[in-house]
């Protein structure tokens, strides 16, 4: 098992610029739960809510995340893919995920167009990416690999309560640190292919 990075945490400023609006430190462990069934029945009704504002502009709708995992610890924080033609063209989508109450809180045009809503109501991450980009496909194998991989689901498991019980400044920061064992269960997952 590693729980270690090499990589560096992001700056505040490294943070804020990909930030939209107010960014707060969390300054805090974080917070884990053991599986819950009900996070697939909160996706459902978020990816139709979804299709319903957007219609054809929504080429896709995934769970990912640890908690589209069964039998995997997570933040109760729904992680959710969305596909569409162009991230980048935010006028093409954000309009209408904000009139219908999303709320834009991360801009990463560096790293795949990437952009981050909140939920109105459901403790949600929405990714926005375009279609035919490769992290697309990375996130999507991480999270069938996991269901799939009872040795690896744990060692993951593992590695995110050890990261989980440290005071973290930035909940990024978490993310980050777990992107060693992430890659090796990537090189695995990519083996087995």
């Amino acid at each position: 098992m590693n729980d270690k990075s090499n990589v560096k945490p992001r700056s505040d400023k490294e943070l804020q610029k990909v930030t939209v609006g107010e960014m707060k430190p969390h300054n805090a462990p974080i917070t884990l739960k053991d599986y819950a069934p009900h996070w697939p029945v909160l996706f459902e009704r978020e990816a139709k809510r979804i299709r319903s504002i957007l219609g054809k502009k929504a080429l896709q709708v995934e769970h990912v995340g640890s908690t589209s995992v069964p039998g995997l610890c997570a933040k109760p924080i729904i992680d959710m893919l969305l596909i569409v033609t162009d991230s980048g063209d935010e006028a093409s989508y954000v309009p209408d995920l904000e009139e219908a109450g999303y709320t834009l809180r991360i801009r990463e045009p560096e790293w795949f167009e990437h952009r981050l809503f909140k939920g109105p109501d459901t403790d949600i991450n929405l990714h926005v990416f375009s279609k035919d980009v490769s992290e697309v496909d990375t996130m999507l194998r991480f999270r069938n690999w996991l269901r799939t991989n009872e040795s690896d689901r744990d060692n993951y498991a593992n590695t995110k309560r050890n990261l989980a019980q440290r005071e973290w400044k930035h909940v990024q920061h978490y993310v980050d640190a777990k992107s060693t064992i992430v890659q090796e269960i990537m090189e695995r997952a990519n083996a087995a292919e």
